[in-house]
């Protein structure tokens, strides 16, 4: 089983390669944006949650409407191969597509997020910090994770422990990226070919090296795309936990309804905080 994982995730590697040199960015950047929802934790504000917390934050009964919006409104969600053979050949997706991404391993987007998803047969993208499995009552555990890639989703890597992208060293590949992909490949037995940028920060001096991971897309939040990678800054919308159904709905109206925003090489976006204390 470990030489048929290494020798997968070789062949995958040189594929993605070797397509990423044949992908045209412009022709990425003039599709339209599919809405991919990045969602945190789900639980009830407690007195002690700061106001930017409450960003990351998002109450059971909020998320429920948020889903629920998206299936009386006709959305359909879709998968990261959706997406990426959308976005390079132009492949036709199911009317309304939405992506829906929970980042950092939170338990309760398994005990509260995925009875949801499943009331409306809708799937999802994990994005996992490795050092988050198991690591206490408010985490995923390994069972968990296998569970939700048995079931369909997606199993994604979102770092070894959500250190900051921009702050990489040679020293850092490795164990932060390498590693944990791995290991994720091993526990679900299956390739893990997309990656979540820890904080929504990236650099363009990174994205080579992060492709050389055999990595075949990116996602970040708010700023706008590389212009020359694009395929590795996929942008999603924070769901915000102050939001309603309706405000989500309007901002996946008017954040994601043109084909292409301004690119800005150095551009400004509000970071994701550091993850909530528990």
């Amino acid at each position: 089983m470990a030489k048929y994982l290494i020798a997968l995730a070789l062949f995958y590697s040189l594929s993605y390669a070797s397509q990423a040199q044949t992908i045209n960015s412009a022709e990425v950047l003039s599709r339209k944006q599919v809405p991919i929802l990045c969602y945190h934790q789900i639980r009830d504000w407690r007195k002690s949650d700061k106001k930017v917390d409450k960003d990351y934050i998002i109450p059971p009964a909020t998320f429920k409407a948020h889903i629920k919006m998206l299936a009386d409104s006709g959305y359909h969600t879709i998968l990261p191969d959706q997406l990426f053979d959308y976005l390079t050949k132009g492949t036709p997706l199911p009317a309304k597509p939405v992506m829906l991404t929970f980042d950092d391993t939170d338990g309760d987007q398994f005990t509260v997020a995925r009875s949801e998803l499943m009331k409306y047969g809708f799937k999802g993208v994990y994005f996992i910090v490795f050092t988050n499995i198991n690591k206490n009552k408010y985490y995923m555990t390994r069972a968990q994770i296998r569970q939700l890639s048995d079931e369909g989703n997606v199993i994604a890597c979102h770092t070894q422990d959500h250190t900051n992208f921009k702050k990489y060293t040679d020293k850092d590949w490795e164990p932060q990226i390498g590693t944990p992909t791995k290991k994720l490949e091993r526990l679900t037995g299956k390739p893990v070919n997309y990656f979540a940028f820890p904080f929504g920060e990236w650099s363009s001096a990174g994205l080579p090296k992060l492709r050389s991971y055999g990595f075949k897309a990116a996602f970040q939040l708010s700023l706008p795309r590389d212009h020359n990678d694009p395929l590795m800054t996929i942008r999603r919308i924070l769901s915000c936990g102050y939001w309603t159904a309706e405000t989500l709905d309007y901002n996946i109206k008017h954040d994601f309804g043109r084909a292409q925003l301004r690119l800005v090489s150095n551009a400004k976006a509000k970071p994701e905080p550091a993850p909530v204390v528990k």
